[in-house]
């Protein structure tokens, strides 16, 4: 936990606090960024570009460039089918959807916008696309459908976001966001010049303009992913946060159709998050895996047999039981991969796990044990995307609270994280076991020992950031890491061979990864030990000696 809580972390933040949507709004419109400054370009992290109209770092002239590079990329590559657009309920995703649309219109591709302006869970996205897609190739006249989700994730409230999503239906991959963000900065430096577009009224007008109904088409699909009768046969009594998010009204529609017993505690939509407990930091930020966050549900935790919530853009979970409250997010991964391996009897026999470097390596154990193969990948979904389509993988998780998985009879069901699905999961295998996820998690650990982790950060400037993506094993000289041989040392993911931005050190029952955060100016050292708190702390300390003898940053902060 961190050492650090700000002195209102989980309650209700007082009105000071909160941002002034109409500010935050009126900067993006009228505010315009400075190309030669940094952090006013275009950049994009692990999940598509991120920033603040406060900032310059967000405003509408990004959202048009970055558009008009991505019709670019699309006639480029022959992608001649319609784009899905969607957003979450953040103050700045409807502004810079209205400024995405009116560049599309005036392109001529086609969009295909939610029902009744719905906000749009991120898997809704991917599961259109590969919906459309399913059976064509770029060799129709139709072409390939792809998309865009208009968030900024779990993000605090004043921060808007924006991602790609190709044909594949998941997070573009870094050879075309290296490209998209090039091109989108070049139209800025031109100050726009290139750029097409119309009013929003004509984008909203035009014959390539269509409304799609993704939320039942989402809903009336998830019994083929999840097993809803033997949810509601055993009379699972679910609670659900929305977090005032992209899913907000899909859950209601999930309890109606399969006749559930689920409750959904809060509806309230406010761009503000006013209802949100501050987090650790004394910031809003609706993270499922923060207890912080999440403390409205936890509170209510013995009404219900499982509980869970979801971030803005429903992509990410978190699940809490009666007995252990709010699961750990690795936790929750271990029990869904156990489970998922032993109730998917369709899935294909050489379906593998995957995970990011930073996850646990209970995770590993267990793939072992259940004889799949283990594919460790760098950290950001777009990895998986692949993997995920062609069925070559029946689970894809992340340390952070993201996980998707195959169909129930094996074929691919997104391609990007969906939150949604993994917190059904838990009701499903709390139905079927007779034992929640907490539970099983312990009987688990108890079998392959129960590991304790912890992830620091610390400030860092983009020279220091740079250097700790260039570390190598070289810079690694000791053969010990906290009283063990060290046995391995890599910088590039087992996986796929990629740079995972850092280095991952190994023992027999320890590690530790280092590396950058691609979305702020921070650097992150994660751990794990299987031996207890002490040797955990013993690891942090010396992963902390070997970054300062690469960079020189400031004195790091604990956070979950």
């Amino acid at each position: 936990m961190p050492t650090q809580t700000h002195a209102l972390a989980g309650h209700l933040a007082p009105a000071s606090m909160l941002i002034d949507v109409t500010t935050l709004v009126s900067a993006y419109h009228t505010d315009v960024p400075d190309p030669t400054i940094a952090a006013q370009r275009v950049a994009f992290g692990t999940s598509g570009h991120r920033g603040s109209a406060l900032d310059r770092s967000f405003n509408a002239w990004h959202v048009l460039a970055i558009t008009q590079a991505i019709c670019h990329h699309r006639k480029a590559h022959g992608i001649g089918g319609p784009l899905f657009l969607g957003i979450d309920t953040h103050a700045l995703s409807a502004p810079a959807c209205a400024s995405a649309l009116e560049v599309l219109a005036a392109n001529g591709v086609d969009v295909m916008l939610a029902t009744n302006d719905e906000a749009t869970p991120t898997p809704t996205v991917s599961h259109a696309i590969l919906g459309y897609n399913l059976g064509r190739s770029h060799t129709n006249d139709t072409g390939l459908a792809d998309g865009i989700v208009v968030t900024p994730s779990h993000n605090p409230p004043r921060d808007g976001g924006f991602k790609y999503n190709p044909p594949h239906g998941g997070p573009a991959g870094q050879d075309i966001t290296n490209w998209i963000e090039a091109e989108s900065n070049r139209l800025l430096e031109a100050r726009l010049e290139g750029v097409r577009r119309v009013s929003h009224a004509r984008a909203l007008q035009a014959a390539t303009t269509h409304r799609h109904d993704f939320l039942n088409a989402y809903v009336g699909d998830l019994g083929n992913v999840i097993d809803m009768d033997v949810i509601r046969q055993a009379k699972v009594r679910m609670g659900v946060d929305p977090l005032g998010g992209a899913g907000v009204h899909y859950w209601a529609a999930i309890s109606e159709r399969y006749r559930l017993d689920m409750t959904v505690i809060s509806e309230i939509v406010d761009p503000t998050f006013a209802f949100m407990p501050l987090d650790w930091d004394g910031k809003i930020r609706m993270d499922p895996s923060s207890p912080y966050a999440m403390q409205r549900l936890v509170d209510m935790k013995s009404r219900f047999d499982i509980a869970f919530a979801c971030d803005t853009d429903h992509d990410r979970h978190g699940i809490i039981t009666p007995g252990s409250g709010l699961l750990e997010p690795d936790h929750y991964l271990v029990t869904a991969i156990d489970f998922l391996f032993k109730h998917r009897p369709d899935w294909r026999p050489t379906a593998a796990v995957g995970k990011t470097i930073v996850s646990s390596r209970l995770i590993d154990r267990l793939t072992a044990r259940l004889g799949r193969e283990l594919v460790e990948m760098p950290v950001g979904f777009k990895w998986f995307a692949a993997g995920l389509q062609s069925g070559a993988l029946g689970f894809a998780g992340e340390e952070s609270a993201g996980a998707t998985f195959q169909r129930r009879d094996g074929s691919t069901w997104t391609t990007d994280k969906d939150g949604i699905v993994a917190a059904l999961l838990s009701a499903e295998i709390t139905a079927r076991t007779g034992c929640d996820p907490g539970k099983r998690y312990a009987a688990l650990a108890n079998e392959f020992g129960g590991p304790v982790a912890r992830r620091v950060e610390a400030p860092a400037t983009a020279q220091q950031k740079a250097q700790m993506a260039a570390l190598t094993s070289r810079q690694v000289t000791s053969t010990e890491l906290a009283g063990e041989r060290i046995e391995s040392i890599f910088s590039h993911a087992p996986g796929n061979g990629k740079p995972i931005g850092g280095i991952k050190v190994n023992t027999a029952n320890g590690w530790f990864a280092a590396r950058p955060s691609g979305t702020e100016n921070i650097y992150k050292i994660y751990a794990e030990s299987f031996v207890g708190a002490e040797h955990l702390q013993r690891i942090l300390q010396e992963a902390q000696a070997i970054v300062d003898a690469a960079i020189s940053p400031a004195p790091p902060r604990e956070s979950q």
